[in-house]
């Protein structure tokens, strides 16, 4: 019999009128509890609640800390659970030997985690012989996150099943130095691109990319590009992750999209990498509450099938009482103690509990389970959260950390950190696995246990192979063919070569004008993902809402306020905008997903992602990082660029320095162009490299920064030097006449400042300048740095690109400038030749007009001159006392005498 539901309620309520009633609906809910369950009841009663109107009434939002679905409601398992046991022990028994063989002293110890896997053995195992589908499955097959620390068990799953050999065990940790067997210490899919699929291991950015690609997979079935409505999204997370805000932060997308698609699955063994989660209190029930009030639905697998009987038993809810009222941190000191310390320090709290296991041995107290442990519960769970539908599902479960590697692992606090094991505890762990392994063997060399992997054939082995055979194949898999797409044609980017004519137009706009004209393209421009965080009007892309529309999985229900707006605010089932609010994290998870369809799916979408670029790599670089590592491919839009271009909007906004961090992510191809004609050049590119299907590494990012602030946008020259615009630099205007010789190199907004100071040199100071237009600093660097390591690895000897440039112009000192921090031009410095002085907005940024900004910071016209005069002094080309003049004339030290720069454009 189950439990009666919290009688201990009654106890802070007034005082009871009618006790024969209120026993009557007492009796009539116990009734409820036992034909439908707890989860049944709580409902039942918020319902009354809900009816009645009480003032104090509210769904609550835990329930007691047992399992979600009794005993009674345990699905039937469907498999062989005497041949999973056999093969999950080989399983573990590999997972831990493999990271324990890697601590050998002739690999230097290289770490590993044993204890993660060992704890969440059958949570994997349940999933991979009953529900996760591979690619070959009828419907497509599902997505897994794996949690990082696992990873052996992943590895040590695929040597079982024959995908990995010993030689690729050993090369846990050492893909150098074992080329052609080595294995990323967790999931990274750039490492090994043929079998992960998704990296977890940088804590709370699995959660997000989870719901992100559970998301894109509706997004691909309701813009008719492939059916997905037979795959489902499964993220393994630990509890001490869920304390990252971004493993939280974005459960109500999931919920508000109706995401029932998508499953995580929490492996709660109560500790963090240091110690207890939350040693005081609950952090199973935390989670419940904090998921049920995000909308989603929650399973808690608490205990496993050993407790059942007790469960019964406990007429009087005693044991549930008592198992409310228990903190973590004790159930963990439980389970590094024995039996006879369960039954004094927990059963013997109550008298009640302690008479439930009087006839048990301590033995019999030590084997009841957790109920991660137990295949029948969590295959219960696993099979609700598939049928369940409206909601997202958390299947919070209950572990223990280090199960099965012996008392000097489980549950200990530093058992995270354990990398190897005594040779005793190898001994007991083979004893408790029944591994067919004998003790010479492991006494020959503790360091190197054998793996274990039995003979083809095996009634175990084939079953096991049989299970994948029906879901599809093997999972982790990636695969990277795709079906080819046609590029956009060459018309898109007339109207950017074009220039502006008459009129001013920032390179956003011009940007947008591209975009607009390659979503019109029939062969792919329904590909293509518009990914805004809440500033499509700012970017000037409100323009796509009418045609484009944004994508709602609910559709849109209300009348909009601008309805009759020409640009008026449109939400459609099958819109193609990601709008995704205010919410950078959740863009780049997007763009994640999206990015990735191409392996994910076989079916390529093209993310667009546009941002403030303040908010861009600052802000998530971390998850732009684990996009390099799943080889996304896409354009990533730094808009409203440069330190000094948005004006008014003061220091958190103003961009001084995202070129420099998004050097940092070798999959980012970063560029600064500074007119349209170079943006569609550049546009054209990216879609050749990472979508024409010819390129060797066409796994990158395009990050273009673009600016808001009107300007002459020239038409395209005549013969203008496309592979100088894509290689990084190309001469914009060349000296005019006689004078003694400089070199500008300019970027972005900054080039038409350095073409009037061009001007200003050669009319008042007698010297002839070239401008270049830096379009990316970053490859410049990038092609410097080849021709380096080329000498390093005793190839043949190179120049760099900016060098060999440099010197076909018109010789003399070079002076940098951007409306960057001076670091960033500073990049290519050491492979300029001569003189190199550089000009840029180092320092907090702050609101004030364009002109008195650029004057403060030294980087408007009368700077660049003075800069130039500066070097042509240092080598002698000019009167020492020049710049100094210069300065004085154009009063530099006065910030209201700038005037570098135009007014407009959106902030």
């Amino acid at each position: 019999m189950t439990a009666p539901l919290e009688p201990a309620l009654l106890d802070r309520r007034v005082d009871d009128v009618d006790p024969a009633e209120t026993a009557e609906w007492l009796e009539s809910i116990d009734g409820l509890v036992a034909a439908g369950g707890r989860e049944r009841a709580h409902r039942m009663i918020e319902a009354l609640a809900a009816r009645v109107g009480a003032d104090r009434a509210r769904a609550e939002l835990t329930t007691d800390y047992v399992n979600t679905i009794p005993a009674s409601q345990d699905a039937p398992y469907p498999g062989d659970e005497q041949a999973e046991r056999r093969y999950r022990a080989w399983i573990r028994w590999n997972a831990a030997v493999m990271v324990h063989r890697a601590q050998h002293p002739s690999t230097g110890g290289v770490g590993g985690h044993i204890a993660t896997y060992a704890g969440a053995a059958t949570l994997y195992e349940v999933g991979s012989n009953h529900f996760f589908r591979g690619k070959d499955h009828p419907g497509g097959g599902d997505q897994v996150y794996f949690q990082g620390h696992a990873s052996p068990g992943m590895y040590a799953r695929s040597f079982v099943e024959g995908r990995l050999d010993e030689a690729d065990l050993d090369g846990f940790r050492q893909e150098r130095s074992r080329e052609g067997h080595g294995l990323p210490s967790y999931p990274h899919p750039r490492l090994k691109p043929a079998y992960w699929e998704f990296p977890t291991v940088s804590m709370g950015i699995g959660p997000m990319n989870a719901i992100y690609q559970a998301q894109a997979n509706r997004y691909l079935h309701a813009r008719g590009i492939k059916d997905t409505s037979d795959q489902h999204v499964w993220a393994f997370l630990g509890d001490g992750e869920m304390d990252e805000p971004e493993s939280r932060g974005l459960l109500q997308v999931a919920a508000n999209d109706g995401l029932d698609n998508l499953t995580f699955v929490i492996n709660c063994n109560l500790q963090r990498l240091d110690g207890p989660v939350r040693g005081n209190t609950k952090v199973m029930q935390e989670l419940e509450a904090f998921f049920r009030g995000a909308g989603w639905n929650v399973i808690k697998v608490v205990w496993g099938r050993e407790w059942d009987a007790l469960f019964e038993r406990d007429v009087d809810g005693a044991l549930v009482d008592l198992m409310n009222r228990t903190p973590d941190g004790d159930f963990q000191t439980f389970k590094a103690e024995s039996g006879a310390f369960v039954r004094e320090h927990f059963f013997g709290r109550d008298p009640r509990t302690l008479a439930l296991v009087s006839d048990y041995s301590d033995e019999d107290i030590w084997n009841l389970r957790r109920g991660g442990h137990d295949y029948v519960k969590v295959h219960s769970a696993y099979k609700a959260a598939m049928e369940h539908r409206g909601q997202p599902t958390v299947v919070l479960v209950k572990t223990v950390k280090g199960y099965t590697l012996g008392p000097s692992f489980e549950g200990r606090m530093a058992s995270h950190q354990m990398k190897k094991l005594a040779l005793q505890d190898l001994k007991d762990f083979r004893d408790l696995l029944r591994i067919p392994i004998p003790d010479a063997q492991l006494e020959e060399d503790p360091y190197r246990p054998p793996y274990f992997r039995p003979e083809p054939g095996a009634p175990e082995l084939e079953y096991m192979l049989e299970r994948r055979r029906a879901l599809g194949g093997p999972v982790p898999e990636r695969r990277a063919t795709h079906t080819a797409i046609e590029l956009p044609a060459d018309a898109v980017y007339a109207s950017a070569k074009k220039g502006s004519g008459a009129q001013q137009a920032a390179t956003t706009m011009a940007f947008a004008r591209i975009l607009r004209d390659i979503l019109r393209e029939k062969k792919v421009g329904h590909r293509i993902v518009p990914i805004i965080p809440d500033e499509a009007r700012t970017f000037g892309m409100d323009a796509y809402f009418p045609t484009s529309k944004i994508y709602n999985p609910r559709g849109q229900n209300y009348m909009s306020v601008d309805r009759e707006l020409l640009l008026a605010y449109k939400e459609s089932e099958a819109g193609q905008i990601l709008h995704v609010g205010i919410n950078e994290a959740g863009a780049v998870a997007a763009f994640t997903a999206a990015g990735t369809s191409y392996a994910t799916h076989g079916e390529p979408l093209i993310p667009v992602y546009v941002f403030y670029s303040m908010f861009g790599f600052q802000r998530t670089g971390d998850s732009f990082w684990a996009a390099a590592d799943q080889m996304a491919r896409g354009f990533v839009i730094g808009a409203t660029a440069g330190r000094t271009t948005l004006t008014g909007e003061g220091l958190q906004h103003g961009d001084g320095h995202s070129p420099l961090l998004a050097s940092t992510n070798p999959a980012v191809v970063s560029y600064d162009p500074a007119y349209g004609y170079e943006l569609a050049h550049i546009v054209r590119a990216g879609f050749e490299r990472m979508y024409g299907g010819v390129h060797p590494d066409p796994n990158v990012m395009y990050y273009l920064t673009v600016y808001n602030e009107p300007i002459s946008q020239p038409a395209e020259p005549e013969g203008v030097d496309v592979d100088g615009i894509l290689r990084g630099m190309h001469r914009v205007s060349q000296a005019d006449g006689q004078g003694v010789p400089a070199q500008i190199l300019a970027s972005g907004v900054a080039v038409p400042w350095a073409i009037e100071a061009q001007r200003v040199l050669a009319e008042e100071w007698g010297v002839a300048a070239d401008v270049w237009s830096v379009t990316s600093w970053n490859e410049l660097r990038r092609d410097a740095i080849d021709a380096d390591s080329a000498i390093l690895h005793a190839g043949e000897p190179r120049e760099p690109y900016v060098t060999r440039r440099l010197r076909e112009g018109s010789g003399g000192p070079v002076v940098a400038v951007s409306d960057y921090m001076r670091q960033v031009q500073d990049q290519i410095a050491p492979y300029v030749p001569g003189r190199w002085l550089s000009l840029g907005t180092d320092g907090f940024g702050f609101s004030d007009t364009r002109a008195a900004a650029r004057r403060f910071f030294r980087v408007d016209v009368e700077s660049i001159v003075v800069r130039t005069l500066e070097a042509l002094a240092l080598d002698g080309a000019v009167d020492p006392a020049a710049p100094r003049q210069a300065a004085e004339r154009y009063r530099l030290q006065d910030v209201r005498a700038g005037h570098t720069g135009t007014a407009g454009g959106d902030a």
